[in-house]
């Protein structure tokens, strides 16, 4: 296959994904509700908390900067958390309780009730983000998870899920990336500038 054909169906794929979830009635509601509990949250002075693993931890990472920065305008910064980013933490707790206790041990250190986490995994079963969901409900944190369209680990753990219909991580990933900046652009026009 000539590089042009590879390129045009990787364009291709990425629009196909993306429409599908921009036809699907019930993920849009969920990421709106998803976006009303974050700024919910936010009134009530809480934080926003983001763990994923790999490509989801570089996402979490990246909204983490969105809305601790700014996203679309200058605004006061927001109380914003990912999980994945302190290698001493990571390290520590992964010697002394496992990797599926990363992400679980920081919000039981760091999570508050009425704070809300988002977990961040293509296939929905990533152990290290499902302890964390089972921690955020025992302390009375919100949970919203991103995931992929298959039946998952994620499914009665979360408050509110979103899936993204595809089997392709890289489409997935892409949507994710969407859903998390229209989440962030959400939180900042109704906290901020609901003109804009």
């Amino acid at each position: 296959m000539a590089y042009e054909e590879i390129i045009r169906k990787q364009i291709s794929d990425s629009i196909s994904a993306k429409q599908r979830l921009l036809d699907d009635k019930e993920m849009i509601r969920r990421i709106s509700k998803a976006a009303e509990i974050c700024i919910n949250a936010y009134r009530e002075g809480h934080k926003v908390m983001l763990a994923g693993n790999g490509g989801s931890a570089a996402d979490a990472q990246h909204l983490a900067g969105e809305l601790v920065n700014k996203f679309y305008f200058d605004r006061p910064g927001l109380s914003c958390i990912a999980l994945s980013t302190d290698t001493s933490i990571l390290t520590a707790i992964g010697n002394d309780y496992g990797f599926d206790r990363i992400f679980a041990r920081q919000v039981e250190a760091n999570g508050n009730a009425g704070d809300v986490f988002i977990g961040i995994s293509t296939s929905g079963n990533s152990a290290n983000i499902v302890e964390a969901l089972k921690t955020c409900k025992e302390k009375g944190v919100h949970t919203i998870g991103l995931t992929g369209s298959r039946k998952c680990r994620m499914d009665d753990l979360c408050d509110i899920i979103i899936k993204v219909e595809s089997e392709e991580t890289p489409r997935i990933q892409e949507c994710q990336t969407l859903i998390g900046h229209i989440i962030c652009n959400l939180i900042e026009k109704q906290l901020f500038d609901a003109e804009k």
